[in-house]
């Protein structure tokens, strides 16, 4: 009798099979509107506050979302740990959605600002509750393609994002910016009810029966058991960890509006640095602050990417205008490069897999990211053309492209099914807190080296913030080589 070819499984099939297609569609969609929504709202922010007489709230327009964002992570983290994703996930999207209905309706800067803050408490705690449904729905070995989706979720907001929101407000009205993402949010969430509908509300339900793998066993080597994972989270209850996210995000805010205080600034930015600090202890694994083998370098290594590539982007265009003449919207296209080159780059370590091991993606990547940079440094100080940092920028988004994806698949893969929640929140708060310090940080800097100088800014001043976060990207490649520990071991953190 022949032998029949056995069916594939679901691993081989892909994030595209007929089981995933959904809920895949689904999940790239809030994504991909998550980040249209942010290049469109950096977009059309100066018309609103100039048509709102907003101007004394314009930095809180943006600092509120992302510090109301950390809440959210770990209300979301918490929420998912005790009762699955599924309820997080519908909070969230419907948080998001109010905020932009709030925002998009409003009649002045207060009431923008409230809907900000109200969308960042949604948009953060979707982005947790987005990583728990992964862990829950998809088996292991499709983790890196579909967080090599996300990435690429990303590429076309960055295209044609700022552009599209310019058009919007110019023919119609910026309020369309907001209101406009709402009429897609709920058909995005639709498309993943049917995979939510397949799982049960605790955390030990597993995954879907026919996922045939359960997400998190093994290490992200295959090479043996769990190394440095965390089966629940640690010390405070959840209402402790909440507070302590709250007092993150305030010294995140005191941060950013420090420099307007003239006298005191320098005592509160130092103060906020140390609270925070001090407040994201326990929101994180034990052992993330000093760099321990495993998932807490994973979590710190994420931190420190996220400060060092996104503490110099913000500064790339505007150096590009202002020392070398460029018109913003071409300025502009040197952000797009590396979107470009970070989804590119985040799909081809996806088809690599386990061909390429995670602690080498990582470490290339860290690689990556310090060396553009310095270069950008370089161009900044030796005055070399500007075609050196455009092209610098592409190397450093292919960098983070490349280990982005794979620290999303080691933080899953080294956490227990009972702390999927609090480290998801813990990788995500990493990347907010690592992004907000170090622009805070960057922007007391320029605004220092700037206020010198009666001509305004100046080599120094871009020199200042672009050898700040080489330092921050000098620190990653020194922890990226920690995040796989020395000896497997079944012993939890």
């Amino acid at each position: 009798m022949p032998r029949t070819a056995p069916a594939p499984s679901l691993e081989s099939a892909g994030i595209f099979h007929r089981d995933y297609l959904l809920v895949t569609l689904g999940a790239c969609a809030l994504v991909f509107l998550a980040a249209f929504e942010s290049l469109a709202v950096t977009t059309v922010m100066p018309l609103v506050s100039r048509e709102l007489d907003g101007a004394s709230l314009y930095a809180l327009a943006f600092a509120g979302p992302f510090a109301t964002g950390v809440i959210g992570m770990v209300a979301a983290g918490n929420w998912s740990d005790r009762r699955g994703p599924v309820g997080p996930l519908y909070a969230s999207v419907a948080l998001f959605a109010l905020g932009l209905l709030i925002a998009g309706t409003a009649a002045s800067m207060t009431a923008l600002v409230a809907g900000r803050l109200v969308q960042g408490l949604g948009g953060g705690a979707m982005t947790v509750a987005l990583y728990v449904v992964i862990a829950r729905v998809y088996p292991p070995a499709l983790h890196p393609k579909i967080f090599a989706a996300f990435s690429a979720a990303w590429v076309i907001p960055s295209l044609v994002g700022p552009f599209a929101a310019g058009l919007v407000a110019q023919l119609a009205s910026w309020h369309w910016v907001f209101l406009g993402v709402v009429g897609l949010v709920v058909p995005a969430l639709l498309m993943i009810v049917p995979a939510l509908r397949g799982l049960r509300g605790t955390p030990d339900a597993g995954t879907r029966d026919d996922a045939g793998t359960r997400p998190g066993a093994g290490n992200p080597d295959d090479s043996g058991p769990a190394v440095g994972s965390t089966p629940a989270p640690r010390g405070s209850s959840g209402y402790g960890r909440l507070a302590w996210a709250a007092l993150a995000a305030l010294a995140v805010l005191g941060l950013n509006l420090s420099s307007q205080l003239p006298t005191a600034g320098g005592i509160v930015a130092v103060a906020a640095v140390v609270v925070a600090l001090i407040a994201v202890r326990p929101l994180v694994p034990r052992g993330t602050l000093t760099a321990r083998r495993g998932l807490p370098s994973v979590i710190l290594t994420r931190g420190l990417a996220a400060a060092a590539f996104f503490g110099a982007e913000v500064y790339l265009p505007y150096l590009l205008v202002e020392r070398y003449g460029f018109s913003p919207t071409f300025a502009g296209l040197t952000l797009t490069g590396g979107a470009v080159a970070w989804a590119t780059a985040s799909a081809v370590q996806g088809r690599l897999g386990a061909r390429l091991d995670h602690r080498r993606a990582i470490r290339i990547g860290a690689a990556l990211v310090l060396a553009a940079v310095v270069l950008v440094l370089a161009t900044t100080v030796l005055n070399w053309p500007g075609a050196v940092a455009i092209a610098a920028w592409v190397l450093a988004g292919g960098g983070m492209g490349l280990m982005y994806a794979r620290l999303s698949v080691m933080t899953l893969a080294l956490s227990s099914k009972e702390a999927q929640g609090f480290n998801s929140s813990a990788m995500s708060i990493s990347d907010s807190l690592g992004a907000a310090l170090s622009l805070a940080t960057t922007g007391i800097i320029f605004t220092a080296y700037t206020a010198t100088d009666a001509a305004g800014t100046t080599a120094a001043s871009f020199a200042g913030v672009f050898a700040l976060t080489a330092l921050i990207g000098a620190a990653a490649v020194v922890v990226a080589p920690r995040v796989t520990a020395g000896r497997p071991s079944a012993r939890s953190s």
